[in-house]
């Protein structure tokens, strides 16, 4: 770990989806999966939705809320 990384927090982080980054509102380690409730690291967070403002875990789980399915 160098002297600009922060030790993972094992609180939930509160965020801003925007159309191709994020803003940390709340400062945390992890967000919640909108589909299928999974912590997701935010150094692994690749896939949410701006209209919705909800992260997922995968292409899966985005594909399933896009679907309408979960």
């Amino acid at each position: 770990m160098n002297r600009y990384e922060r030790p993972p927090s094992s609180e939930e982080a509160e965020l801003r989806y925007l159309d191709a980054d994020f803003r940390v509102i709340r400062p945390g380690g992890f967000v919640r999966c909108a589909v299928t409730g999974a912590k997701i690291p935010l150094e692994e967070l690749r896939y949410w939705s701006v209209e919705r403002q909800e992260a997922y875990s995968g292409p899966d789980a985005a594909l399933t809320r896009a679907l309408g399915k979960g």
